[in-house]
């Protein structure tokens, strides 16, 4: 941890008693964990305080933690350059992690010009049915946008919010794609009537559930050698390759 981490976390704990302040040492940044109640007036501390003076908000985004840290994936025996093949989906509604209080989470990167550092601030939606947290944005106006994408995306409401209203979905969606139990063909998709002369909705049809592929960075250690490649026959002289 470099001197100038040390001492703000030092600065952080002594200031957020209440707070959980961790240190990710891979990219020597602090996060500091509050909770719902306590969001506004850490936030106020964090921009005002002249030892902090985080006063700039560079990114929100909304976390969704179902199955955090479940092995969804098959990726310790499958080649670096390859692809993982997924070998099962989220549960969704009978998931165990669904009313777990730390499931739904927003985060705040900010940036304090006076002191050139930055600052991760985390804070749960306790209620995983109707995820609410407190808006900022009085407090750093850039967050107008950051919270209607995640209202939009993740269904996190923000209490005082001037204009919460989804920004990238089309008006009719329904739920919210960024949650993990959203399923992965969609609720509807959108088709036009000839015969009653415009779009309309109606459920997947049209597309069978599945399984993705993702492409998975695999931590050191984990890799295995790539099989070589098959050789590929030579064609006879007067063959397609003299064509």
């Amino acid at each position: 941890m470099s001197e100038a981490i040390k001492q703000l976390a030092e600065r952080l704990r002594s200031r957020f008693p209440g707070a959980a302040v961790q240190h990710d040492e891979r990219v020597d940044q602090i996060t500091v964990v509050v909770h719902r109640a306590a969001l506004r007036e850490t936030a106020l501390m964090l921009r005002d305080a002249p030892e902090f003076a985080f006063r700039q908000l560079i990114d929100l985004c909304g976390v969704d933690y179902l199955a955090y840290g479940d092995d969804e994936w098959t990726t310790q025996r499958a080649t670096t350059r390859g692809f993982s093949r997924g070998v099962r989906r989220y549960a969704g509604e009978q998931d165990p992690d669904r009313g777990d209080p730390h499931r739904f989470a927003v985060v705040y990167h900010l940036l304090s010009l006076d002191h050139n550092q930055r600052l991760r601030l985390r804070v749960f939606a306790e209620d995983t049915d109707f995820p609410v947290v407190a808006s900022v944005v009085d407090i750093w106006p850039a967050a107008d946008w950051f919270e209607r994408e995640a209202f939009d995306l993740f269904g996190i409401h923000f209490e005082d919010h001037p204009d919460l209203r989804r920004l990238l979905t089309d008006y009719g969606f329904v739920g919210h794609p960024f949650r993990k139990d959203f399923p992965l063909i969609g609720n509807v998709e959108v088709r036009y009537d000839p015969d009653r002369g415009r779009v309309v909705y109606e459920p997947v049809t049209s597309i069978e559930p599945r399984v993705l592929v993702p492409k998975v960075i695999r931590a050191p250690g984990h890799e295995q050698p790539m099989a070589p490649p098959t050789e590929l026959p030579v064609a006879p002289p007067g063959g397609p390759a003299d064509a």
